[in-house]
């Protein structure tokens, strides 16, 4: 029998992976993006002979892209070659000044652990073994399942091994508990930030992240995180998706209770048999569905936690910076009050923390010959109001806070390419509520059962996939989005990663 149609709205990483397994599968698939590129998040400018990444610049869990390229068939060294990051990242705390290298290699964590605690690199040792368990877990029996109760969540693996799967305490207690010195702490709490939550609202099942980074480590791939977008397109039109570019929707068709369609901001009307969601799922509750399709008020969506959204620079400067690696994380001493301006009372960060990546430093074809391209984020509190003049004025704070603590003399006079992105840009390209950065936060409150459905309880044939639904934020977790999207419309009921199509 002749498949279905399949129209998926949004190309960002979990639409164009959705897109390549029904593609492959048989599906009639027609991608319709509202920007000029696919890529969502991840996309790319060039100004000046740099090349910019302009959203994700961490590849991590890299067992998660080969299987999702494995499942198709695909050789992943065909489409890009990665470089594993050696060191890992640097911190640097504005405390004391001091800078601290780290890597994905156990020996030479637990020697650095011990040598800034006593007894801290056996603490060390054990956690990370508790944490790879963790990490199994929830890769074969969590992270690629559907839930539709209660019961898919606290399962008998769950009540059984509570202990070792620690989904009611949270992220911050166990690590404050095991370790005592700043450097430490931060270091194994800074990816919370990564899901969009502050340390003290993340599950500690979350902790599995410190075995994803200080074990799986952190890659390059060769061209840049743009090489992860344009393969899954290629991989996409191998199969036959349709992409379509500059085609924004203006509301998804609903004929007595199921999806037919969408009709275009130009008034195209487009039918399929189904839809499936890649744009920011308040946006499409909100937006695309008439009033009586909604499944939740905007009461509901103003009372969500939302991950942070961002302050972003990104700069070209003239000759080489050798303070700086490729990944370099600069941690405010009194990080509690950065996490409240985010969190709790929305404010501009006064003494921010931030993260910079100089992929130059591992990549010479993102920036011209001795420059470095520098991607500065500071997370800062979604729906935040400011001017260009605003904007302007806290780049250079950010600037400054720079040469400072990496010691780069005349830095401002050194850069010839600037430009400033923020709420307003992300709320333009990608309809991303209040301009949040990443999505809904991943509280205990907005995660699995909790975390809107990638079904609507409703509309037949109305599916959603992406960072906004399950199982979250990041582009492998994306990716795993779209396999267990694709299980919703294939019926498939296995919770663990499929083997095959």
């Amino acid at each position: 029998m002749e498949k279905k149609s399949v129209i998926i709205i949004g190309g960002g990483i979990g639409g164009l992976a959705l897109s390549a397994l029904l593609g492959k599968k048989g599906y009639k698939v027609t991608l319709l993006e509202k920007n000029d590129t696919v890529g969502g998040r991840a996309r790319i400018f060039r100004q000046d002979g740099f090349l910019f990444d302009m959203g994700p610049s961490w590849y991590m869990m890299p067992d998660v892209f080969k299987h999702y390229f494995d499942l198709l068939g695909e050789d992943i060294s065909e489409y890009y070659t990665l470089k594993k990051l050696e060191p890992s990242y640097q911190i640097t705390l504005k405390s004391d000044g001091a800078s601290y290298l780290f890597h994905s290699d156990m020996k030479k964590n637990k020697a650095f652990f011990e040598s800034v605690e006593p007894g801290a690199g056996k603490v060390f040792e054990d956690f990370m073994n508790d944490t790879k368990y963790q990490y199994e877990i929830a890769k074969n029996e969590f992270m690629y399942k559907n839930y539709d109760s209660i019961f898919d969540f606290l399962n008998l693996r769950v009540m059984r091994e509570g202990s070792r799967l620690p989904l009611f305490k949270k992220q911050k207690d166990i690590i404050e508990k095991k370790f005592k010195s700043e450097i430490l702490r931060k270091a194994l709490q800074y990816q919370t930030v990564l899901l969009g939550t502050a340390p003290g609202d993340t599950p500690g099942i979350y902790s599995l992240m410190n075995y994803v980074d200080l074990v799986l480590g952190e890659w390059y791939p060769d061209g840049g995180i743009r090489a992860v977008p344009e393969s899954l397109e290629k991989v996409a039109r191998k199969y036959g998706v349709t992409i379509r570019t500059n085609a924004p929707v203006r509301r998804i068709i609903i004929e007595q209770n199921n999806a037919k369609g969408v009709e275009l901001e130009n008034g195209e009307v487009v039918h399929a048999d189904m839809v499936v969601s890649n744009a920011d799922v308040a946006f499409t509750d909100m937006k695309l569905l008439d009033e009586k399709h909604r499944v939740y008020s905007d009461a509901y969506w103003n009372k969500r936690v939302l991950a942070p959204s961002a302050f972003i620079l990104y700069l070209g400067v003239k000759d080489t910076i050798p303070g700086l690696q490729h990944h370099n994380l600069l941690f405010t001493k009194n990080w509690e009050q950065g996490f409240g301006e985010i969190f709790k009372t929305p404010t501009w960060p006064q003494d921010p923390s931030m993260y910079i990546c100089v992929p130059s430093k591992t990549d010479p074809t993102v920036a011209p010959p001795d420059h470095e391209n520098l991607f500065v984020l500071v997370p800062i509190a979604s729906g935040l109001e400011y001017t260009e003049e605003f904007a302007k004025d806290y780049g250079d704070k950010v600037i400054d806070e720079i040469a400072k603590y990496y010691n780069i003399p005349n830095l401002k006079e050194r850069i010839v390419v600037r430009r400033h992105y923020s709420v307003k840009d992300f709320i333009a390209d990608y309809n991303a509520f209040k301009g949040t950065a990443l999505g809904l936060a991943h509280t205990l409150t907005q995660t699995a059962i909790f975390r809107p459905n990638n079904v609507h309880p409703r509309i037949k044939n109305l599916l959603y996939v992406g960072a906004g639904t399950n199982p979250g934020i990041g582009m492998p977790i994306c990716l795993i989005s779209a396999e267990i999207a694709y299980k919703r419309i294939e019926g498939i009921k296995d919770p663990s990663p499929l083997k095959e199509l």
